[in-house]
C-alpha cells in the first residue's frame, strides 16, 4: 500500500520525528491498558459489587414490607442495618432526594446507576457525591426510603487512581526521554550545520560527539573536509605556477612576433592572443573560488561597484533594480568573476545587460538579462557543463570562446550553497540568468 498521502502529514525535522516515535508508542499504550482495565476488570468487578450491594438492599425494602407506619419499619429493620452498616430514614412529605453532583473523573458512576436500576425496580434516584459515601432513594408504600452506605461498596476504591498514575509517570518519563533525546540529537545537528556550511565555502569549527555512529560519521567528515581542503590548495598552488610557466613564453613569443613584419606577424600574433585568452579561461575555471574565505558583504554595493566597472570597459550595463537590503556571506573576488561572466556574455549576444538584484532573509537573487537570442530550454542543461560550445544558437558571428563562462559562474554559485538558473527574460526576450544564494 503506498503511503505517499500521508509524507504531508508527517514532520521534517529529525527532532520532531523521533519525538513523533517516542510519544506514539506511550499514548497507545495508555490507551490500550486503559480499555483494557476499564472493560475487563473495572467493569466485571463494579457488576458484582453492585449486585452484591443490590440484594442488600433488597434485603433492607424486604425487612420493611410487613410494617403499618414508617416507624415499625425502622424499628423492624434495625437490628439489619448495624449488620449491613447501612443508615436508612424516610424522607419528609415536601423534601426531595438530594442527587447533588458527580466528581467529573468518576467516569464508573454511570456504570453503577445502570446497574442499580436494573435490579432495584422501586429505585428513584441516585446520589454519588464527591464524598465517601452512596445515598439511595426507593419508593415505597410508607414513603419515600433514603439508604445510605459507604462508597467503595458499590466499585473499586478510587478507580481513576490508575489511570492518573500512568498519565502522569508517562508524562514523566516523556519529558526525561525528550531531554535525553534533544542531548543525543544534538551532535548530529552540529555535524549537519558543520557540513552545510561546507558546502557553502565556510569552515566552521567542529569535533565528533554524542554516540559511536554519531562519532564515526563526524570522523569522516573531518578527514573529507581535510582531504578536500589539501586537493584545493594544492590545486592553487599548481595553477599558480602553470600560470607562471606559461605567460612567460607567451610574452616572449609576443616579443619575437613583434620584430617581424608586419604582414607575416599579425596571423601569429593573432594566434597568441587567442591562447593567451585560452589560458585565462582556463586558470579561471580551474581556479574556481580560491580567493579566500567568505566574508560579510552588502550585495547591492558590490553589484553596484561591478556593473560601473563593466561599463567603463565599454559595456552596456545597467542595474535597474534592486529589493531588500542586508549583509550575505561571500567570496567578493568569486561573485564579481561570475556577474562580469555573465555580462559579459550577455553584450556578447546581445546588446545590453540589465543587473537587478533581489535580497530575502533566507536569499538573495542576481539577475542579469540580455536582449539576445538566448538559450533553448532542451539546452539549458548543456550550457552550464565545462567546455561546452551552443555558439550556433547564441549568435556563432558575435564571438567565440571555449564554454566555460556559465560552467564558472555555476561552479561559483554551487561553492556559495546556491545554484544558476537559466531562463527566458520576460522583459527583454534573451538569457535571463539567476545567481541564487542562501542566506
Amino acid at each position: 500500500m503506498s503511503t505517499q498521502w500521508l509524507k504531508p502529514y508527517m514532520p521534517r525535522s529529525l527532532y520532531a520525528r523521533a519525538a513523533l516515535i517516542l510519544v506514539l508508542p506511550v499514548i497507545a499504550l495508555l490507551l490500550v491498558v486503559g480499555v483494557a482495565f476499564l472493560q475487563k476488570h473495572l467493569e466485571d468487578v463494579t457488576a458484582q459489587m453492585t449486585q452484591a450491594a443490590s440484594r442488600e438492599v433488597a434485603l433492607v425494602v424486604e425487612v420493611m414490607e410487613g410494617a403499618e407506619t414508617q416507624q415499625q419499619a425502622l424499628a423492624a429493620v434495625r437490628p439489619d442495618l448495624v449488620a449491613l452498616e447501612m443508615k436508612v430514614r424516610f424522607l419528609g412529605i415536601n423534601e426531595e432526594p438530594m442527587v447533588g453532583s458527580r466528581r467529573w473523573y468518576d467516569f464508573i458512576a454511570p456504570q453503577v446507576e445502570a446497574n442499580l436500576r436494573a435490579r432495584l425496580p422501586e429505585l428513584v434516584a441516585v446520589a454519588l457525591p464527591s464524598g465517601h459515601e452512596a445515598r439511595l432513594y426507593l419508593e415505597t408504600d410508607l414513603g419515600t426510603l433514603q439508604l445510605t452506605f459507604d462508597r467503595r461498596r458499590l466499585s473499586a476504591t478510587a478507580p481513576h487512581q490508575l489511570i492518573v498514575t500512568m498519565v502522569f509517570f508517562a508524562v514523566i518519563m516523556t519529558t526525561i526521554s525528550f531531554l535525553y533525546m534533544r542531548n543525543q540529537l544534538r551532535p548530529i545537528t552540529r555535524l549537519a550545520d558543520a557540513a552545510q556550511a561546507f558546502g557553502r565555502g565556510r569552515a566552521v569549527p567542529y569535533s565528533p560527539g554524542g554516540a559511536i555512529e554519531v562519532r564515526a560519521a563526524g570522523s569522516a567528515f573531518l578527514d573529507m573536509r581535510a582531504r578536500i581542503e589539501r586537493q584545493m590548495e594544492q590545486r592553487t598552488l599548481m595553477l599558480s605556477g602553470v600560470s607562471h610557466d606559461l605567460r612567460t613564453p607567451l610574452t616572449r613569443l609576443k616579443l619575437g612576433l613583434s620584430m617581424l613584419p608586419e604582414d607575416d606577424a599579425a596571423p601569429m600574433l593573432q594566434d597568441v592572443d587567442e591562447m593567451q585568452l585560452l589560458l585565462d579561461a582556463f586558470l579561471d575555471f580551474s581556479r574556481g573560488t580560491a580567493e579566500g574565505p567568505p566574508e560579510p558583504v552588502e550585495p547591492e554595493v558590490l553589484l553596484r561597484q561591478i556593473v560601473r566597472d563593466a561599463r567603463r570597459a565599454g559595456h552596456a550595463a545597467d542595474v535597474i533594480r534592486v529589493e531588500g537590503e542586508g549583509t550575505a556571506m561571500l567570496r567578493p573576488t568569486a561573485i564579481r568573476r561570475a556577474v562580469e561572466n555573465l555580462i559579459g556574455n550577455a553584450v556578447r549576444y546581445g546588446n545590453r545587460a540589465d543587473v537587478s538584484l533581489s535580497v530575502t532573509p533566507k536569499s538573495l537573487r542576481i539577475r542579469v538579462e540580455d536582449d539576445g537570442p538566448g538559450i533553448p530550454p532542451e539546452q539549458r542543461t548543456e550550457a552550464v557543463k565545462p567546455f561546452s560550445r551552443l555558439d550556433p544558437a547564441r549568435n556563432q558571428n558575435q564571438g567565440s570562446g571555449v564554454g566555460l563562462g556559465l560552467a564558472i559562474v555555476a561552479d561559483i554559485a554551487r561553492a556559495h550553497g546556491g545554484v544558476l538558473r537559466l531562463g527566458k527574460s520576460e522583459r527583454l526576450g534573451g538569457l535571463c540568468a539567476d545567481i541564487i544564494i542562501g542566506r
